[in-house]
């Protein structure tokens, strides 16, 4: 699986301790989900492409912005309340606010949005797919430690049945009946079950503690798995033909589906492409006003009386009137700021006509980037077809192989049940009794090796059919 790889290297940086409690199957893949990094990562991700969903649904809603600043000028200028240039220091505040909206844009809100929600589904089939791997992986994991397990107990059995045929050797060499040369080759297959019953321990604990690094558990020592038998189960998934299966397959498997999502997000963004070359048109409002500190010449409600020039004739003075003002304090803020107001509003129309072929040329990429998903999802449903018809094959091998195991072990046990009765009775030789024995040991282990095997290989292929672990 292509998890497989990622799932191994990031089960070294997490790390949780164990009871000593016998896991079952279905809570060592609970913990295996809930645990494994590459999990997490993914269901960030995940979450990333919601908050993409949001920004897509944000497009939609009309940007406000409000500002301020309020200046010192300090130098040479003119004092604007009595017109003389003085070295003065003045100050004034400003406010603004403004909104707009987009009115269109060639559709590109509306497809990137939909991009948006195609990223999001595409993220959880990602993510179930990568559970499924996983949930297989630790499958796989927990049968092999069964397998082992009751490969221990098989060479268990079989060294105390050898103890016992030593040490009924021994009595009948006591009592003449053998001579001492009928023990050796015995001997010989004591001290070779017991290698084997070695052999068959570490296994099983180099499995249990494979499967606890599997769950992220440091505790190899008090890890375990229960002890419920698995029977051989009973499917009619083989009486189907691996084309059923596979057109099975294509209505749920999740890279079948993120394989068809990715398809139409790949659409959307030539979409999202050729949006840029229509047309956007945009309306907007700006509201501003402006706050001076610096003080104000008031009229005082008296007249002044200039002279502005004489009579030609009379020489009578001619004056002119100017209301008389004053220096007063500025205006409140409050009056300012409604006196000084300003408004603006009005339409936004952008033409796209030349940009350096930069607009057509993304399109022109996203149209390769179409065809490359699209081939990328042949092969995934090749890859797909070719991986149901190996576990097809591999299920029905296995099952015929368990089939033919089964008879073995019948006759390899009728065959040294005879042959401890003749060796009882004298009438065999040890080193011929041994053959039958090892031949029997041989098939105890196969018939168990099978018996995982073909589970396996058939919860496999269910697995691709859509039936539960």
């Amino acid at each position: 699986m292509k998890t497989f790889v990622t799932f191994l290297l990031s089960i070294m940086t997490f790390v949780v301790s164990a009871q000593g409690k016998a896991y079952t199957l279905e809570e060592c893949v609970l913990i295996a989900l809930d645990k494994n990094i590459s999990i997490k990562q993914s269901e960030i991700n995940l979450e990333g492409s919601k908050i993409d969903k949001s920004d897509a649904m944000g497009n939609f809603l009309p940007q406000l912005n409000a500002q301020s600043q309020h200046i010192w000028n300090s130098g040479l200028s003119q004092n604007i309340t009595t017109g003389l240039i003085e070295n003065l220091t003045t100050q004034f505040s400003s406010f603004g606010a403004n909104v707009g909206v987009t009115i269109f844009n060639g559709r590109q809100n509306i497809n990137q949005l939909a991009r948006a929600n195609l990223n999001l589904i595409a993220g959880q089939y990602q993510l179930d797919d990568m559970k499924d791997d996983i949930s297989l992986f630790v499958a796989n994991a927990f049968l092999q430690v069964k397998f082992n397990r009751e490969l221990a107990q098989v060479q268990r059995y079989q060294l105390e049945l050898t103890q016992k045929d030593v040490k009924r050797t021994q009595d009948r060499i006591s009592a003449g009946v053998l001579t001492r040369a009928d023990i050796y080759e015995i001997e010989a297959n004591l001290a070779q079950q017991e290698q084997s019953l070695i052999q068959a321990e570490n296994s099983y604990r180099l499995s249990r503690i494979s499967l606890a690094q599997l769950l992220l558990i440091t505790d190899y020592e008090k890890f375990d798995i229960s002890s419920e038998d698995f029977e051989i189960p009973i499917s009619e998934i083989l009486l189907k033909n691996p084309k059923d299966i596979f057109e099975k397959a294509l209505t749920f498997r999740n890279d079948i589906k993120l394989g068809v999502t990715n398809i139409e997000i790949a659409k959307k963004d030539i979409d999202i492409a050729k949006g840029t070359l229509a047309p956007s048109v945009s309306a907007f409002y700006n509201y501003n006003t402006r706050i001076s500190y610096s003080d104000i010449l008031v009229q005082t409600g008296n007249a002044l009386e200039v002279p502005v020039g004489f009579v030609k004739d009379n020489g009578a003075l001619v004056v002119t009137q100017f209301p008389e003002r004053q220096l007063a304090e500025p205006l409140s803020f409050g009056n300012q700021f409604g006196q000084n107001d300003g408004h603006s509003y009005g339409l936004s129309l952008n033409i796209p006509i030349f940009n350096g072929s930069a607009a057509r040329n993304n399109i022109k990429r996203r149209v390769l980037n179409l065809e490359r998903i699209e081939n990328q999802f042949e092969q995934t449903k090749l890859d797909l077809e070719n991986t149901i018809n190996q576990a097809y094959n591999n299920a029905e091998g296995a099952l015929k192989f368990f089939q033919a195991s089964d008879k073995t072990l019948i006759a390899r046990k009728q065959a040294f049940e005879i042959a401890n009765n003749r060796f009882e009775a004298g009438v065999m030789n040890s080193f011929d009794f041994i053959q039958a024995k090892q031949r029997y040991e041989i098939a105890s282990s196969d018939i168990i090796r099978a018996k995982y095997d073909y589970i396996f290989k058939l919860k496999v292929l269910e697995f691709y059919f859509g039936l539960k672990l």
